[in-house]
């Protein structure tokens, strides 16, 4: 009898080792198929990202912004962003909740005509916009990258008459998809 037990426990260990692999193939093919959805999201974002940068129509949502003094502060997208509509560019950096700033959401709000537009992809199929801004409290070089398969970019604000360079990041979307607060401009 005390080998049929043993028989018996082995067998139903068996079975917990052979269902617990069955659970274990059914969650990797699930996060597999999360994992494709997610590169197809990425993909679509990216595509819609590049269409908008092309068309002069998209906001660059920022998430965080790296100061000349190597400080970096995370930010609310919805106040801090650049914009192109047309020859309109659009640069509002609020990293404050507890000031109005000058814009009155707690920064600044600048914009101005846009010139020397130009799109660049580079072998890797990264995308590379540089442009000009013009305007009253903005004159700057704006360059932004965008790597291939993703919305997401980088961006440096080089200012013509200071030295005060921002650097930015976030998701490029296009102009109507975006969610922006825009205060007062200077």
């Amino acid at each position: 009898i005390s080998a049929q037990n043993a028989n018996d426990a082995q067998s139903k260990s068996q079975q917990r080792i052979q269902a617990w692999k069955q659970d274990m193939e059914k969650f990797n093919a699930k996060i597999k198929q999360e994992h494709k959805l997610n590169e197809l999201a990425d993909s679509l974002a990216s595509i819609q990202a590049i269409a908008a940068m092309r068309n002069r129509d998209f906001v660059l949502l920022v998430d965080n912004v790296t100061f000349n003094n190597g400080n970096t502060i995370y930010v609310n997208s919805t106040t801090n962003f650049i914009s192109v509509k047309g020859n309109r560019a659009v640069v509002q950096i609020s990293p404050s909740n507890y000031s109005p700033g000058p814009n009155g959401l707690g920064g600044v709000t600048v914009d101005g005509q846009i010139s020397s537009y130009q799109i660049t992809t580079d072998k890797r199929g990264n995308i590379n916009l540089s442009y000009n801004v013009s305007g009253i409290g903005l004159n700057a070089q704006i360059d932004i990258y965008l790597v291939l398969g993703s919305a997401v970019a980088q961006a440096t604000i080089y200012p013509n008459f200071n030295s005060n360079t921002l650097w930015i990041s976030g998701e490029v979307v296009p102009y109507e998809n975006a969610s922006i607060m825009e205060g007062s401009s200077l």
